[in-house]
């Protein structure tokens, strides 16, 4: 595999002494640098870094439109992933259309080469993440005026507890193909929906629906994480893995506990004051400095 390598410069004596006359200019963001590339760099393929803080080498356009999907939102220029997220897809896809759907519409995947996006996500920087519509496609043949217009569908209710008319076997079945699929990591879905698929699991159910996690925001959308792949040295594993996870078992129980008790009704419990925690920065404020190395390369070349 081609190594990524940061080329690094060294200033002359003349060059440093302009470097201290001159004032100090702000360090550009990293989503301003990354944001501005249409196109993927001329690398192979390769995730760096971890899914909220990295970049991506070499990433493949999905096509615009597919015997089996539409990827959606196309003013954004988003889909863009590893090959072998786009191989998935493409086959998740076909999958959905054996099921009784047309297919599958496509939302963000990452930027050409991925890093922290302009708007939007955290994640979603190293070409392994892919936000899938809970809408069944109606045509796939939306022109790109429609796929900018067009809105996806909840399959929760507003207060969260459970699915709603939304919902149905279809998706369950196309959540389960795709947390079964050994490339898969993580799949994030509402609350709602991982109470649903556990109310009617068995044993037989685990490790696959331990992949399936819950999480705020994902009403309308589900949101697949693939594992870092064999060819990415650089790519930072989610921890827990899965597997640990699965010690556990399918992750009901504690879902069911925590969430309808304690996140939606939280307990009301007396705790001294304390001063507030710092507030995180979000990747929209990262700077290089806070990316791998090989992402300066990623970044610079044309």
């Amino acid at each position: 595999m081609r190594r990524i390598l940061t080329t690094l410069t060294r200033a002359g004596l003349f060059g440093g002494a302009l470097a201290l006359a001159a004032p100090v200019a702000a360090e550009p963001l990293a989503n301003q640098l990354f944001g501005a590339h249409r196109t993927a760099s001329a690398h192979t393929p390769a995730a760096i870094g971890s899914y909220a803080k990295g970049c991506a080498a070499g990433l493949m356009q999905l096509p615009e439109s597919g015997p089996y999907w539409q990827a959606m939102r196309l003013s954004r220029n988003r889909n863009w992933g590893h090959p072998e997220m786009v191989q998935f897809l493409v086959d998740l896809s076909y999958t959905a259309s054996l099921l009784g759907w047309p297919g599958l519409y496509i939302g963000d995947i990452s930027q050409p080469r991925g890093g922290p996006m302009t708007s939007g996500h955290s994640s979603h920087q190293i070409g392994l993440d892919a936000d899938i519509w809970m809408l069944p496609p109606r045509r796939l043949d939306l022109s790109r005026a429609e796929r900018e217009q067009i809105s996806s569908i909840s399959v929760r209710t507003d207060d969260q507890r459970s699915i709603n008319r939304n919902w149905t076997p279809v998706h369950h079945e196309i959540l389960r193909r795709a947390a079964g699929d050994p490339r898969v990591d993580r799949v994030f879905v509402a609350a709602a929906v991982k109470i649903e698929m556990c109310r009617t699991a068995t044993a037989a159910d685990t490790p696959w629906l331990q992949k399936i996690r819950p999480i705020e925001g994902h009403n309308t959308h589900f949101h697949v994480r693939l594992k870092c792949p064999a060819d990415s040295a650089s790519c930072v594993t989610q921890t827990p893995t899965v597997a640990e996870l699965s010690k556990n078992g399918n992750g009901c129980d504690e879902t069911l506990q925590w969430w309808v008790t304690d996140y939606l009704n939280p307990p009301k419990v007396e705790r001294p004051a304390t001063p507030p925690a710092p507030r995180p920065r979000h990747p929209r404020e990262f700077t290089m400095a806070d990316l791998p190395q090989q992402c300066s390369e990623v970044v610079s070349l044309r």
